[in-house]
């Protein structure tokens, strides 16, 4: 005996043998029937195992670190001035 797929006119839906299915029912595939039921959403939400959120290996870093310094804004424009002209500091410390 084969297992088949109903929906009945109220739109319940059951897993009866084929020959139990009366003339006011209909067949519906297997995917239809796990949709119908909720059999899909509670496999998808409730069981174990399968593909979780945040599952796998994570990334160390993801950016590279920030170099940050607290300065003043006169110190930060006399920065991006020796930077931009190539300001030699040894030279300048002697």
């Amino acid at each position: 005996m084969t297992y088949v797929y109903v929906k009945d006119t109220e739109g319940y839906v059951v897993k009866k043998h084929k020959s139990q299915v009366q003339t006011d029912e209909t067949i519906i595939t297997a995917a239809e029937y796990k949709k119908l039921s909720g059999e899909e959403y509670y496999e998808k939400n409730f069981t174990r195992g399968g593909k979780r959120a945040g599952a796998g290996r994570k990334q160390k870093y993801a950016e590279p670190l920030k170099f940050q310094m607290r300065v003043s804004k006169l110190e930060k424009e006399f920065l991006s001035f020796a930077r931009a002209h190539n300001f030699d500091y040894k030279r300048a410390m002697k």
